[in-house]
């Protein structure tokens, strides 16, 4: 009864993972050989690692990646140019997050570029950093109604406060005025603070020439290029194959 007393007190205390290593050490005989104050300490691990776990599940879910299997471990070397492992190890440290740093990612169709997108966006959640993944197309689709709802300015201060803003699908579609100008926007509140990730199948050399307006493309790039890291990528198959096993990922 007196056990079922503090169960009950430690999820009113919200203490989830004290609870369950608590149940999981009434049941094992073994754990009466230690002493009072390592048994504490083990319940004290696991609720240190049941909070992680819970604010890791929180932050990938709010990412939305679009493979949420991606994970730089999984990445494969094998039969691909432009992925690096020491650029990768570095990467992995968030380090360029912390910085304010940007990824510049490019490749053909069935290069990996979603996965490796969303394999940093998923190492900078266990991290304990928050990242949001979405397509071109669809943040300026976003950005487009927030202007017509009046909430444009709340939706860019929202924006700012994400530590990695990953876009995928850069330059896939025609770019007017009112896009280019909201690129900009969105860059201006990040730049030296706050990182982003973008991946097109264009080359970042040729991103001026797609953004069209000269003044515009000029502070977008200049935006984009400073301090950034920058990948290409090339296969020799499509990753789309579905003939290629699931690790060969990249």
């Amino acid at each position: 009864m007196m056990i079922q007393r503090t169960l009950d007190a430690l999820a009113q205390l919200r203490l989830h993972g004290v609870a369950q290593a608590l149940r999981e050490q009434m049941a094992d005989p073994n754990m009466q050989q230690l002493s009072f104050e390592e048994r504490l300490g083990l319940l004290v691990d696991r609720e240190v690692i049941y909070r992680d776990n819970r604010r890791l599940g929180r932050l990938w879910k709010a990412c939305h990646a679009k493979d949420r299997s991606a994970a730089l471990e999984d990445l494969d070397y094998r039969d691909r140019k432009g992925l690096d492992r020491a650029q990768i190890a570095t990467l992995a440290s968030c380090d360029y997050i912390h910085r304010g740093q940007n990824i510049l990612v490019d490749g053909t169709t069935g290069s990996g570029k979603t996965f490796l997108l969303c394999a940093l966006g998923q190492k900078a959640c266990r991290e304990g950093l928050s990242a949001w993944y979405v397509r071109a197309p669809r943040l300026f689709e976003e950005l487009s109604l927030c202007h017509a709802d009046g909430t444009f300015r709340r939706r860019l201060v929202a924006l700012s406060r994400i530590q990695l803003l990953i876009i995928d699908d850069f330059a896939l579609t025609p770019i007017g005025t009112r896009e280019r100008s909201d690129l900009l926007e969105l860059l201006d509140d990040r730049i030296g603070s706050r990182s982003v990730i973008i991946a097109s199948q264009l080359p970042p050399a040729q991103w001026h020439d797609y953004l069209g307006d000269p003044t515009v493309a000029d502070a977008i790039m200049d935006r984009l290029i400073h301090g950034s890291h920058k990948i290409h990528l090339e296969a020799k198959e499509s990753m789309r194959d579905p003939k290629r096993k699931q690790g060969g990922k990249a």
